[in-house]
């Protein structure tokens, strides 16, 4: 398949770029650094005219500066999708607690995270409200998210945590098995390491 990757240099799209080569597929890896930036319509377009799938694994700014310029981009790539699959990287602060509380309002949650929960939570919103026509998939991480070992081993569920971490190596291997056969089409679900 060809897969577009925006968000390719992070620590998360570099490892889904790579797993997705290990497998044979086709990567076209996309970041602003290369001039490729998904809140341009044109750039969208074309990379899903000429793409299977399309990957953000890109995020909002974590240096103070507003988060909506990036949601105008999520708000981007789905107005032009085209009939690309599209795999988005999100956020677990949307993830809901056995009483049906998003991890992002539940106590304990870290003050310094909340923006950015707040803002993938509301990426995940965008998506729901997306045209019948587009075909997404949501991916949340487990809580915690970080370099580990690809284990190949991993749990998912839906809408409530599947475990407390998931390496970042295994959440690209869950994500490129989602691309290549679908369980989750306009659905978000979640991975965590087992």
């Amino acid at each position: 398949m060809k897969i577009a990757v925006f968000g390719a240099t992070g620590m998360v799209g570099s490892r889904i770029a790579g797993e997705a080569e290990a497998r044979g597929h086709e990567v076209t890896a996309l970041s602003r650094s290369t001039g490729a930036d998904m809140a341009d319509a044109a750039t969208v377009h074309e990379a899903a005219a000429s793409h299977d799938v399309i990957v953000s694994a890109t995020g909002p700014s974590r240096t103070g500066e507003s988060h909506e310029p990036w949601l105008a981009s999520v708000s981007t790539l789905i107005q032009n999708a085209g009939d690309a699959r599209v795999l988005f990287v999100g956020g677990a602060g949307s993830l809901l607690t056995p009483d049906g509380t998003r991890l992002l309002d539940s106590e304990g949650f870290p003050e310094e995270y909340k923006a950015e929960a707040s803002s993938g939570a509301a990426a995940l919103e965008l998506f729901r409200a997306a045209p019948d026509a587009v075909d997404w998939t949501f991916v949340s991480p487990s809580p915690v998210i970080a370099p580990g070992e690809r284990t190949g081993s991993y749990a998912t569920a839906l809408d409530t945590p599947a475990g407390d971490f998931v390496s970042a190596e295994d959440y690209a291997a869950a994500l490129v098995d989602e691309i290549e056969e679908p369980q989750h089409r306009r659905q978000r679900f979640t991975v965590a390491s087992v």
